[in-house]
């Protein structure tokens, strides 16, 4: 990864080198602020926190933790030579954010505590600010400032009401999204009040909770009850009731990227969101039993329509696919017979159903459906199998051999149609959507223009056209490549007269403030979005490139969590242990696996699964009779290398691997038992 030489700043970064020292830390016999960051697997992402935070720091003395919460990216030993004050923390396993907090909360010895997400980038002035706040505002247990996006948008989850019967009503039912303003419906995100005012407030979002040390200490810190979300709201009632103030500040911000950690990472966002609600409501509103039900049904009810849309797309091309099936069935009769129902009364309307379960089910099969990259091709080769199957389906019920011809062109227009529609929608993509060409300006002052140029153009976006540059220096900008189109003081006019939808911010000596003024001077109709690199960074330079082509990062999806093939695995699983019960049942007893294709039946195992490590579940796979690790005779194999064989497993999983395992475990088998015999 290309890096450029640090400079020299108050954190106690040393001159032409890449390590940074606290060298003020000793100057004071206390320590103004503790700052406590939990690490996963965001890295870059937490090297440019760190370094944010070193800007930051002017005449306070801070102390930083960074509890790493078993991360495989190596941040641990990347980040420790080159922060060498930070106090790393290494857990190896996942705690979840309120057991990693706690961890350094207890250690915190500052005057100040503030709880950072890794994905954050602070102002200059923001520690600075939030210290002075508290300071002259004694009342306040924990306050948070302004959180913006990437882009330079609010981000309204920064401040909060608490989710009382009537607030997690309006949250769950959507009610606060339809009346953003009223205070009636929006009393969750809070959307009615002015981002730009300072108040006290319900609660503030976990990622920037700057807090009174020894009140948080005296409290407990976070309740570890909690996995993921819901930590902060509870830390937030816990302040109030014990008699302080909660408050949102608004003259100082910070960007967070959101959701770094949990994007790279197995863990179930939308369950664990909700089940904080619950475990919340069950806390601090447990005197209504009526109201926990109530709320209960609404989680349940909310996490279905979130899994729904989570699949929305397929949702969508499932109902018009099988509408174009029905409607080309009828049509397809009506050629045949001169009526759109032409088959005889008994055949209704079983034959709908039937040609639309064949079809779902080719779709489904074939990979159409739920895996995110829908095709024609794979649309024509699952018609194809429908034609063979409900061809196949006449010769077994004879009374439903109406017409072939009319199965011809059930087929053909199905084709037709379901072809033009994913057609449609990938043009509307290209034209509207997500794909459409975005006009893009790089701004800076020195070769990180170039070099983000360079990264766009390798990235090979066919939907980002590059107009031109803008300069952010204090001399003239020439550049043999793109046009110089202004100065970043003239943004608002350079983005109105060229059409510009993304602005993409390089140079690193512009302060964050000043950034921050330049998007809030945004005033004509367009709407743009900018995207500023703190520092050049290739994963964060990768992420701002698929974020603005709309392109999904290059991240190994996992085989096992396929659908299809959770299914078809689970229907092997059923048969084979019915099979290993009954008519297996002595090969069975003699094996003394009885229990074990027990556990197959109901679910806790698989046939052929992953090797368990120290009895750990695996949220993708179950333990399984069979594994690749004990296909291999050698029974001393170490743990990493079951690791390995078990991701192997997981990431490359398919019909064909499960055969091959069964084969060479088989196979290994008769050999030991015939080595054996011989022997004897």
């Amino acid at each position: 990864m290309k890096k450029e030489e640090h400079k020299t700043i108050n954190f106690g970064l040393n001159s032409n080198s890449k390590t940074y020292v606290n060298n003020t830390i000793n100057e004071k016999n206390t320590i103004d602020i503790s700052i406590v960051i939990v690490n996963y697997n965001v890295k870059d992402f937490l090297e440019q926190c760190l370094i944010s935070i070193s800007k930051a720091k002017r005449n306070l003395s801070l102390e930083v933790f960074v509890v790493d919460n078993a991360s495989t990216d190596g941040s641990v030993d990347y980040l420790t030579p080159i922060f060498t004050d930070v106090k790393f923390i290494s857990s190896t396993e996942n705690l979840g954010f309120s057991k990693a907090n706690n961890i350094a909360i207890k250690q915190a010895t500052g005057k100040y505590l503030l709880i950072l997400n890794p994905d954050t980038i602070l102002a200059e002035d923001t520690l600075e600010a939030m210290y002075n706040y508290m300071e002259q505002h004694p009342e306040v247990g924990i306050s948070g400032c302004k959180v913006l996006n990437a882009d330079g948008t609010f981000q309204v989850a920064c401040r909060r009401g608490f989710p009382t019967p009537w607030t997690s009503f309006c949250k769950l039912f959507g009610l606060q999204k339809l009346f953003p303003k009223s205070k009636l419906f929006a009393r969750y995100n809070q959307t009615f009040r002015s981002e730009n005012e300072s108040y006290y407030i319900d609660a503030v979002i976990g990622a920037f909770m700057f807090c009174d040390t020894k009140l948080i200490q005296e409290l407990g810190g976070f309740d570890e009850a909690y996995f993921m979300y819901g930590e902060d709201l509870d830390l937030c009632r816990s302040v109030q009731l014990a008699g302080r103030k909660v408050a949102y500040f608004s003259e100082t911000s910070i960007i967070h990227f959101k959701g770094e950690s949990t994007r790279r990472s197995s863990i179930n966002e939308i369950k664990h969101f909700y089940e904080s609600m619950r475990i919340f409501a069950k806390k601090h509103f447990a005197y209504s039993t009526l109201f926990l039900l109530f709320l209960q049904l609404g989680i349940n009810s909310r996490l279905f329509i979130a899994k729904l849309g989570k699949y929305r797309s397929d949702i969508f091309l499932i109902v018009f696919d099988l509408l174009f099936i029905n409607i080309a069935l009828m049509l397809g009769t009506y050629i045949k017979f001169g009526s759109f129902l032409g088959f005889p009364d008994y055949a209704y309307p079983l034959v709908f159903i039937v040609t639309s379960a064949v079809y779902f089910l080719a779709q489904f099969f074939t990979g159409e459906y739920f895996e995110g990259n829908s095709s024609i091709g794979k649309t024509i080769y699952s018609l194809m199998i429908c034609f063979f199957v409900l061809s196949s389906l006449t010769y077994f019920f004879p009374e439903y051999r109406f017409s072939r011809g009319a199965l011809l062109v059930t087929i053909g227009v199905t084709t037709f149609l379901s072809s033009s529609l994913r057609l449609g929608i990938d043009i509307f993509h290209r034209t509207f959507g997500k794909y459409s060409d975005k006009r893009i300006i790089v701004a800076g002052c020195d070769e990180k223009v170039d070099e983000m140029i360079d990264e766009i153009r390798k990235s090979e976006p066919q939907n980002m056209n590059i107009v031109g540059i803008v300069n952010t220096g204090a001399s003239n900008l020439i550049n043999n490549n793109f046009q110089v189109l202004g100065h970043i003081e003239n943004i608002n006019s350079i983005v109105e007269k060229n059409d510009i939808d993304e602005v993409i911010i390089t140079d690193t000596n512009l302060t964050f403030i000043s950034i921050m003024k330049l998007i809030g001077k945004r005033d004509g109709n367009r709407k743009v979005r900018f995207h500023i690199i703190p520092e050049y960074n290739e994963l964060i330079t990768a992420r701002i490139i698929n974020e603005i082509s709309g392109n999904e990062p290059t991240i190994q999806k996992l085989n096992i969590t396929k659908p299809r093939l959770k299914i078809t695995k689970r229907i092997i699983d059923i048969f084979g242990a019915i099979f290993m019960l009954t008519i297996g049942l002595i090969f069975t007893i003699l094996q003394g696996k009885i229990k074990e294709w027990w556990q197959v039946l109901i679910g806790e195992k698989s046939i052929i699964g992953i090797e368990p490590i120290d009895n750990k579940t695996n949220e993708f796979c179950k333990p399984g009779i069979i594994t690749l690790a004990n296909t291999n005779n050698n029974i001393d194999i170490s743990n990493t290398a079951i690791e390995s064989l078990n991701y192997y497993y997981i990431a490359n999983y398919s019909l064909s691997l499960d055969i091959d395992i069964l084969v060479r475990y088989i196979t290994r088998k008769i050999r030991k038992q015939t080595n054996n015999f011989n022997k004897s």
